[in-house]
């Protein structure tokens, strides 16, 4: 069964999204980066608008998130 849990996008680099688990910052992993493009395209929003963003994703078995969601 597939979890989906609460991101944040922090900012963009390059062409990708760094991603964080949505919980206090002394709590957090280090980021994870997704291409921008692919996010911005799943929640109907521009590149410009993703940093800052609170989103939820479902974690796939790679531990790799997908289904982007504005949360």
């Amino acid at each position: 069964m597939s979890e989906r849990v609460k991101v944040k996008v922090l900012l963009l680099f390059g062409d990708d999204a760094e991603i964080v688990a949505d919980v206090p910052a002394d709590e957090r992993d280090e980021p994870a980066r997704y291409p921008a493009a692919d996010i911005a395209a799943a929640v109907g929003l521009t590149l410009e608008q993703l940093p800052g963003k609170s989103l939820t994703a479902v974690v796939g078995p790679d531990d790799r998130l997908s289904g982007w969601r504005l949360a």
